[in-house]
C-alpha cells in the first residue's frame, strides 16, 4: 500500500433537483403563488391566533393595495379559505379585526424589558411608518392600562357575591385609578402618531366591507361564498374594556349605539365575549349603590361612571383631531408627499358607523347614568 495515496472523492452526478433549480425554468421558482395553505398543523391557540393576525393583514393589504377607488372585489381562494378555517376555529370573523391588530401584534425588543413602547414592536405593519407603528402600540399599552382595572372588576364582582362591602369599596378605587390610567396612555398617541398620515395613509387598511361606500356589495371569499360577505373592519369598539366596563356599572345605551355594540362583540375572540356576558348576569353594582343612599357605595360608583365619562370625553377629543379636523386639511391643502384623501369613509369609523354621533351618544349616556343622591333632582338620559 503507497503511502499518502488517498481515496479518490466519489462525486455523485450532478442533479439540477438537488439545487432547487429546474430543468424548465432554472433558478425561477415555477409556479410560486402560494400553496394552499392547511391549518391543521397549527399547534394551539397562540399559533392559531397568530395565522389570523398574518392571513387577515395579507388580506387587507391586498385588497385596499389600489386605495378606495379600486379595491379588489375577490379574495383568492389560497388566502380565503385557510384564513376562514382558521377564523372558523377562532370563532373571530375572516378579515383584520382589534384582537389582531392590537391584541396579537406586539411584541418586546429586549423581552428582560418593560412593556414600554421604547421595547416594543409590532409583528405585522402596514404602510404608515413611525405613525402605524405608533398606533397600534400606544393601543397595546392602553390595554395594558386596562390590566389592573379587569382586574379589579373581577374582584369586585366576587365582593359583590359574597356581599362584602370593603372589598367592593377597594376594588372600586382601584378600578376608577386603571380608567384613569388609560386616559393619560392615550394621551401618548398624540406623541407617536401623525393625524395627517393616520388619516390618509393607515385608515384605509384598517377599513372593512360593510357599511363601507368604496366596497357596498362586499367581498367575494373565493372557494367559500359565491356571494359577497360583508364584515365591518377593525374598530376601538370591538376592545372588550369599554364593553366590560358598561356591563358592570350599568350604562345604558341608546337603541343604535347598543345594536352596534352588541354586533361587536362578535368580532372578539369569544371567550372575552363570555367574560361580558358573565358580567351582566352577576348582582347589579348601579342597583346596590343606588339603593345604600348617600354614601361610600354611591360615591364610588359615581367616581368610577364620572372618570369613564372622560374617557369618552377625550376620545372624541381625540378622534376629532384624528378624523375630522385631518379630514378638512386633506381637502383644503393635502401634503404632497401623500395620496389623495379618502372619501369613502370621511366622517366614519373604520368599523363603518357615524364616529362623533356614536361616541357622544355613548358618553352622554355614560353621563346619564351618575347616580344622585336620595331626594335630589335627576337629570333626564
Amino acid at each position: 500500500m503507497e503511502i499518502g495515496r488517498q481515496t479518490p472523492k466519489i462525486i455523485p452526478p450532478l442533479c439540477l433537483g438537488r439545487f432547487h433549480i429546474s430543468e424548465d425554468y432554472g433558478f425561477l421558482l415555477p409556479n410560486p403563488l402560494m400553496p394552499l395553505l392547511d391549518v391543521q398543523f397549527l399547534q394551539g391557540y397562540k399559533e392559531q391566533r397568530l395565522a389570523h393576525l398574518v392571513l387577515s393583514a395579507i388580506a387587507m393589504g391586498y385588497v385596499w393595495q389600489e386605495g378606495e377607488t379600486q379595491p379588489k372585489e375577490v379574495l383568492p381562494r389560497n388566502l380565503a379559505l385557510p384564513l376562514v378555517e382558521v377564523s372558523r376555529t377562532l370563532g373571530l370573523p375572516p378579515i383584520l379585526v382589534h384582537a389582531d391588530l392590537v391584541l396579537a401584534n406586539w411584541t418586546k425588543r429586549n423581552p428582560e424589558g418593560l412593556l414600554e413602547i421604547s421595547n416594543l414592536d409590532t409583528i405585522i405593519a402596514f404602510p404608515g411608518g413611525q405613525s402605524l407603528e405608533g398606533f397600534v402600540l400606544v393601543t397595546v399599552l392602553v390595554e395594558k392600562a386596562a390590566a389592573p382595572g379587569i382586574k379589579a372588576l373581577a374582584q369586585a364582582v366576587n365582593a359583590l357575591l359574597q356581599s362584602n362591602q370593603d372589598d367592593l369599596l377597594h376594588a372600586l378605587q382601584r378600578l376608577r385609578l386603571s380608567i384613569q390610567g388609560i386616559t393619560r396612555v392615550l394621551g401618548q398617541m398624540h406623541d407617536y402618531v401623525d393625524p395627517d398620515i393616520f388619516y390618509a395613509v393607515i385608515r384605509i387598511f384598517l377599513s372593512g366591507w360593510q357599511d363601507n361606500p368604496a366596497m357596498p356589495s362586499g367581498l367575494i371569499y373565493e372557494g367559500v361564498s359565491s356571494s359577497p360577505l360583508k364584515y365591518s373592519g377593525g374598530s376601538a369598539a370591538q376592545s372588550s374594556v369599554l364593553h366590560a366596563l358598561d356591563e358592570f356599572l350599568g350604562i345604558q345605551h341608546s337603541k343604535e349605539s347598543a345594536a352596534f355594540l352588541y354586533r361587536m362583540r362578535d368580532y372578539m375572540p369569544p371567550s372575552h365575549k363570555a367574560f361580558i356576558e358573565e358580567i351582566s348576569s352577576v348582582p347589579s353594582l348601579r342597583e346596590l349603590a343606588e339603593n345604600s343612599g348617600p354614601g361610600q357605595c354611591l360615591t364610588s360608583y359615581n367616581q368610577c361612571v364620572e372618570a369613564l365619562a372622560e374617557l369618552r370625553s377625550y376620545h372624541i377629543a381625540m378622534v376629532t383631531r384624528y378624523l375630522i379636523i385631518a379630514a378638512s386639511k386633506a381637502r383644503s391643502q393635502r401634503p404632497n408627499h401623500l395620496p389623495g384623501p379618502p372619501k369613502a369613509l370621511e366622517a366614519r369609523g373604520t368599523g363603518g358607523t357615524s364616529v362623533l354621533s356614536f361616541l357622544k351618544s355613548v358618553r352622554d349616556k355614560t353621563l346619564a347614568a351618575i347616580l344622585k343622591p336620595s331626594g335630589a333632582m335627576q337629570s333626564p338620559p
